[in-house]
């Protein structure tokens, strides 16, 4: 049986590691002035350090994904990397969008 608490916690680290992947897209996204090279920072940095977060989440909550570790990389890794680049490509703003003063 499944607590209430593992859930509540689960639903924590996918809300956290959905928000890491939407900077972490963003500041590749400012950073590399290449076209895809933002793209594909995303796809390999990304969920190298949702893995890490999720194995630190994963030590924290209830026992919720025993023997599962298909649904343990789907609900910490792939949810939240779709998610958080949704998120960055369609509801922020692009970077040519914002007029910074010139530096000098």
């Amino acid at each position: 049986m499944v607590s209430a608490l593992a859930l509540v916690l689960t639903l924590v680290a996918l809300a956290v590691n959905t928000l890491v992947v939407a900077v972490l897209s963003r500041f590749f996204r400012i950073r590399l002035k290449t076209q895809w090279g933002w793209v594909v920072y995303t796809l390999l940095v990304s969920p190298v350090v949702l893995l890490i977060l999720g194995l630190i989440q994963g030590t924290i909550i209830p026992p919720l994904f025993e023997g599962a570790a298909g649904l343990f990389v789907a609900v910490f890794v792939a949810v939240p990397l779709a998610l958080g680049f949704t998120i960055d490509l369609l509801y922020v703003p692009p970077p040519e969008e914002y007029d910074l003063p010139a530096s000098e």
